[in-house]
């Protein structure tokens, strides 16, 4: 792929997810976007292109909370730094958030990549082991995106994550 390509590209994509955004749940309108079809094929092409463009900012942004010497205050470090780093995130690229979000239900290959970003969120947050089972690895991530996405409209004020975690991952009594 040429520069002029990937380029090209990046603008369908910034164009397809502006013209989504007004109704994340419908199909993409890939229509509308001139060279959508020519240079991505297919709607679940645009979504995975969608999708490694978050999970590209997003781990980006977990690897500098995550290495930030200046935010270590003890215990609750990892998830903080990923809570600070999922918000800015779903801050900075809402639509992007929004139509994602809207297409999950409908493309099985959306559904897989977001399993790789739960896991992602879990493990740096220290929430799981790299080494646990995918499946149990995967439920942690549900959970922590629970309750970043729950608390995502509080004030800007310290959201505190850890204590509603210790309550949501306790094994049942």
């Amino acid at each position: 792929m040429s520069w002029t390509d990937f380029y090209r590209r990046q603008e369908i994509l910034e164009a397809t997810v502006r013209l989504a955004a007004r109704n994340p749940g419908a199909p993409l309108p890939l229509d509308e976007v001139p060279g959508a079809e020519e240079h991505f094929g297919t709607e679940e092409n645009v979504l995975t292109a969608l999708q490694y463009k978050w999970t590209q900012v997003l781990s980006g942004r977990l690897r500098a909370e995550v290495t930030d010497p200046d935010e270590a205050d003890g215990f609750g470090d990892h998830v903080d730094a990923v809570t600070r780093a999922w918000r800015a995130t779903v801050e900075e690229h809402e639509a992007l958030r929004a139509v994602l979000d809207g297409a999950f239900e409908r493309n099985a290959t959306l559904r897989r990549m977001h399993e790789g970003e739960l896991r992602m969120l879990a493990v740096t947050a220290g929430l799981a082991d790299a080494r646990e089972p995918g499946e149990e690895i995967v439920k942690v991530g549900h959970a922590l995106e629970a309750l970043l996405r729950t608390s995502r409209d509080e004030p800007a004020r310290r959201r505190p994550v850890m204590g509603h975690l210790r309550r949501l991952l306790a094994p049942s009594a």
